[in-house]
């Protein structure tokens, strides 16, 4: 079965960091652009991180300098290093591929920054 699941979520304080992680089955990670998302509560899905084959990543300003993409092609697993979280980073995130195939979408993992 293709999918891609989340992990690393949970509940954290103000300043505080998470790692997640994106495990790929079924999937061959090099060769594609990766993504993560996120999705608050009554707002829209967006993108916060890309990262290319090549290595060149993208952040959106909202988490630049303080999350971290990365990835490993040869354990098919992609992360995402949050540190200083803010009570706005409450959200489910996911992982998929840019652009986003559909059938990748799955629960996600939720992070909650609250003291």
């Amino acid at each position: 079965q293709v999918r891609l699941v989340e992990s690393g979520g949970g509940l954290v304080q103000p300043g505080g960091s998470l790692r997640l992680s994106c495990a790929g089955s079924g999937i061959a990670f090099s060769s594609r652009v990766l993504a993560w998302y996120r999705q608050a509560p009554g707002k829209e899905r967006e993108i916060i991180a890309t990262i290319e084959d090549t290595g060149i990543i993208n952040y959106a300003d909202s988490v630049k300098d303080r999350f971290t993409i990365s990835r490993d092609d040869a354990k098919n697993t992609m992360y995402l290093q949050m540190n200083n979280l803010k009570p706005e980073d409450t959200a489910v995130y996911h992982c998929n591929t840019l652009p986003p195939i559909q059938n990748f979408w799955r629960q996600g993992t939720q992070v909650t920054v609250s003291s």
